[in-house]
């Protein structure tokens, strides 16, 4: 069976922060969303790896440099 596709809201819920963290990531940190029309989707899998990979600690690190 194929992984369904997620929205901002479930991938939101699933990090446990709010959507404007999501669409900051999109935007800055490259996090792994395919846009269809008008609306973000993810694949859970590739939010979880990108998280393991580091995908937010250099959100962190730009804070700090501030």
């Amino acid at each position: 069976m194929t992984e369904p596709w997620t929205s901002v809201d479930d991938v939101a819920k699933h990090l446990g922060v709010a959507k404007d963290s999501i669409y900051r990531w999109i935007e800055r940190r490259s996090l792994p969303a395919h846009r269809i029309g008008r609306l973000w989707k993810f694949k859970i899998s590739e939010v979880d790896d990108w998280v393991r990979a580091g995908g937010t600690d250099l959100d962190r690190k730009k804070d700090l440099n501030r």
